[in-house]
């Protein structure tokens, strides 16, 4: 092997190398989870939008804000049938299975979810109606309802793939409160619990961002690297010199 060979060697090994750094966890940012109903389910969206008892898969859009984006598929993911606002909601004690919380509706009618908590997860995903359907909800649950301009109701239906599509923007953006079974406003931090260390951060910072997690340190890589060209450097310098004719 010429001297050329050993050195294009070694620079293909630097970019494979960093070109998969360790750590990354798309699955875990993005909570992808398979949910089966045995009875028809709200969700929100355009009036009172009912899923059909059947299996769909519930996973994050966008989850780098105090606001996320949920989108449900169905089973086989080349479908999207909603696309669905949600505020991070705590819970005390986490659990190692999917949790669906819904609203308690009288018998024979579809239950509206409520929450969707991720395995081990202490916050999940509160989700937030269009107001006109929440006041509804908030009367026959007697429970408060996270609610949002009705006229955005239509961006829950729209197929987006991506976080800076003007859709998902428009959610994000949209001024959110609840409202009671009285049709009482109120502000959502009275509905929805915050995780303690937000909730000590939220008197020092108005709106708190959460952050994705960190994929593992490119240190050990760039040394990994170093060794590699010292090695190619050293075999390099060994090898026989050829006489020029």
């Amino acid at each position: 092997m010429n001297r050329f060979k050993v050195g294009a060697l070694i620079i293909v090994l630097a970019l494979v190398t960093l070109a998969f750094p360790p750590g990354g966890k798309a699955d875990v940012w993005n909570k992808k989870t398979t949910v089966t109903f045995n009875v028809p389910v709200e969700i929100p969206g355009v009036g009172a939008q009912v899923l059909p008892a059947g299996t769909y898969v519930f996973q994050l859009l966008e989850s780098s804000s105090n606001r996320h984006i949920v989108q449900i598929f169905n089973e086989r993911g080349d479908h999207v049938y909603a696309t669905i606002l949600a505020i991070p909601n705590y819970r005390l004690k986490p659990t190692d299975k999917t949790v669906m919380t819904f609203r308690e509706r009288a018998v024979g009618d579809p239950e509206a979810i409520r929450a969707w908590f991720y395995p081990g997860d202490n916050s999940g995903q509160e989700f937030v109606y269009p107001k006109k359907r929440a006041i509804e909800l908030a009367r026959i649950t007697n429970i408060p309802v996270l609610a949002m301009p009705t006229e955005l109701a239509t961006n829950l239906t729209v197929p987006v793939t991506k976080a800076d599509e003007l859709p998902v923007i428009a959610l994000m953006e949209a001024p959110l409160e609840a409202v009671t079974p009285t049709g009482e406003v109120l502000a959502i931090t009275e509905v929805v619990e915050a995780p303690p260390v937000q909730a000590a951060a939220a008197v020092q910072t108005p709106e708190p961002v959460e952050r994705l997690p960190k994929t593992a340190s490119l240190l050990p890589l760039v040394g990994l690297v170093g060794l590699l060209s010292l090695f190619a450097s050293f075999a390099l310098w060994r090898l026989p010199k050829r006489p020029v004719s």
